[in-house]
């Protein structure tokens, strides 16, 4: 699971990666991506909305891509703003192929 200090927690925080970071779509979710050299780790935050699903369906779908980002959490430049929104194709991906769309777009996300 996702250690609480490498989540992004505040409104503001998220409005900056998604306004002034990257965006770079992949089937079943959207990355937006924000480097700021100056904070020391990288941090994550998640929106699942209502139109991916009922209640269950969002939370499943939020511990996939908390897991999945997990795992590739060392692979992010410092200072990284990541935010991961699921769009309702997510509820219907498996867990490979969510990991798949999820590499697909880190590496278009951070790429020169």
């Amino acid at each position: 699971m996702l250690a609480r200090s490498a989540r992004l927690h505040r409104r503001d925080e998220f409005r900056i990666a998604t306004r002034q970071g990257r965006r770079v779509s992949a089937p079943g979710l959207v990355l937006h991506a924000h480097v700021d050299p100056d904070r020391p780790a990288p941090r994550v935050g998640f929106v699942v909305g209502r139109p991916v699903g009922p209640a269950v369906t969002r939370n499943r779908v939020r511990r996939r891509l908390q897991h999945l980002v997990a795992a590739r959490l060392e692979r992010l430049p410092s200072g990284t703003r990541l935010v991961v929104r699921a769009t309702p194709a997510a509820a219907d991906r498996s867990f490979e192929r969510l990991g798949a769309a999820l590499d697909d777009a880190l590496s278009r996300a951070f790429r020169a």
